[in-house]
């Protein structure tokens, strides 16, 4: 239903790809100055894998949320606009900002290290978290599209009485 409409589909391949180079440039694995280049260390795998399963995840999660968004018929509070996807994405980007310590350091100081040291270390599990947030929020919004899809017929039955 959502992604039968061509602007969906173009803003789930925007949000993928955009935050596809925006991991793997922060994890340091693509390079566009001074030549355009991609390495992946033997080290950096397992994060490679864990921001392609994130980034399609995200894309999809992004644009369905766009959908009810913009279908639903009932006014949206603050608190809806603070779902499920809006973690995932808060949480796989600090998983991917890990190379930005330095940044950190020289803003923050010994808390900056400290944020640093915590992000680079439990990169990994922050990534599987990011992921079981999406998986949860994508559950979440297709659960609230094919619940509005459904007719009730109990109150129909009671109409024709």
């Amino acid at each position: 239903m959502v992604f039968t409409r061509p602007i969906y589909l173009a803003i789930t391949t925007g949000v993928a790809v955009g935050f596809w180079v925006m991991f793997n440039v922060l994890d340091e694995l693509l390079f566009f100055s001074p030549i355009f280049v991609f390495y992946l260390p033997g080290d950096a795998v397992t994060s490679f894998i864990l921001s392609n399963i994130t980034a399609p995840l995200l894309g999809v999660v992004v644009a369905m949320n766009v959908y009810v968004f913009r279908n639903s018929k009932v006014k949206l509070s603050r608190g809806s606009l603070f779902s499920g996807s809006s973690i995932s994405v808060i949480s796989s980007t600090c998983a991917s900002c890990s190379s930005l310590g330095f940044f950190l350091v020289s803003t923050f100081g010994s808390a900056g290290l400290l944020a640093s040291t915590i992000m680079s270390n439990y990169q990994i599990p922050l990534r599987l978290l990011s992921v079981g947030l999406l998986v949860w929020a994508l559950y979440s919004v297709s659960k609230k599209l094919t619940k509005s899809c459904t007719v009730d017929y109990d109150s129909g039955s009671k109409e024709s009485k």
